[in-house]
């Protein structure tokens, strides 16, 4: 699950940094960030990496001399490393090493501060609960998800289980803020993913990165946050299964991606246009899609049941 989240987090810091560089050099509204799934590999080691390095912060005697020199100097050190392996990954058409820049470290040691004082020290407070341990706590044992529950005596039918707080409603979990940043992270990964492997299918070994929207951020984690409302209300107070949801998932992303197209059309900052596709509406949907929407619906529940056992707990 950490390397998951690792994974995730260092694509959204590609999206935003390469975004900004973009913006930098070349003003345009549509905002748009590249990463890779190879990326997104190394990200995920690095991270893990360096949260090892991160909880031997006790052993050393000055707080200052490892927030502010030796944890930087560890980071640094394994983002260039990352930086030179995926000069040799498929496609990147690079060989050698390629010594950073001045600003290239500088970025990286503001990052490692990131980091240290703000990422690890909200992230480590997350506490996931396997579901027997939860349910435990919760002093209920619900069925699989899918399962019918036989009525006790006297009693109304139960709807199907999951993780659920003592009001019958799904486990809180997350707060939402922290679950609509984890859904817009979330939006950077399936389109960094999706337009890489498409891009490799056109484009075959040439393709080296995928790319997404800044704006992206902020439709995926809207749209997948009503989207987990939904599903708490469908699944626990309806009992609706899987597929009887689906198709209410479905209308609704379709609904939500043409709202934000002619929103950011509007503006100029729309980054999609599938007029070349058949089956589209305005260039802003398509059916083509139709199949990888319903995947994401489906996985959109999963990843729903699985915040639900990971709990923020501050540290004093």
């Amino acid at each position: 699950m950490r390397l998951y989240f690792y994974g995730m987090h260092g694509i959204t810091l590609d999206v935003l940094v390469s975004c900004a560089q973009r913006f930098a050099r070349s003003p345009d509204r549509r905002m748009l960030g590249f990463s890779s799934p190879y990326s997104c590999l190394l990200h995920s080691l690095t991270h893990f990496a360096l949260e090892k390095v991160y909880l031997q912060q006790w052993r050393c005697p000055s707080a200052f001399v490892f927030n502010f020199l030796l944890y930087p100097s560890a980071h640094v050190g394994l983002h260039i490393l990352a930086g030179q392996v995926l000069l040799l990954s498929p496609g990147s058409g690079l060989a050698g090493a390629v010594a950073p820049g001045a600003l290239d470290l500088a970025l990286q040691y503001m990052l490692a501060l990131y980091h240290s004082q703000v990422f690890l020290k909200r992230f480590l407070c997350l506490q996931y609960r396997p579901q027997r341990q939860q349910q435990q706590q919760l002093g209920a044992s619900p069925a699989p998800p899918g399962a019918r529950v036989p009525a006790a005596a006297g009693d109304r039918q139960r709807r199907p289980g999951g993780p659920r707080s003592t009001g019958g409603s799904p486990s809180p979990g997350l707060p939402d803020l922290l679950r609509f940043l984890f859904f817009g992270m979330h939006g950077f990964l399936d389109e960094i993913f999706f337009t890489f492997f498409f891009n490799v299918l056109r484009l075959g070994h040439g393709a080296t990165s995928g790319h997404t929207s800044l704006w992206s951020f902020f439709m995926y984690g809207s749209c997948s946050f009503v989207v987990e409302k939904l599903y708490f209300h469908l699944y626990y107070t309806c009992g609706w299964g899987t597929w009887k949801r689906v198709p209410i998932y479905v209308i609704f992303i379709y609904v939500w991606e043409l709202s934000w197209g002619l929103g950011l059309r509007m503006c100029s900052a729309c980054s999609w246009d599938y007029s070349h596709y058949p089956l589209n509406f305005m260039g802003l949907i398509t059916l083509m899609y139709l199949p990888g929407w319903i995947f994401l619906s489906v996985y959109q529940d999963l990843l729903s049941n699985a915040l639900g056992r990971v709990q923020y707990r501050p540290t004093n």
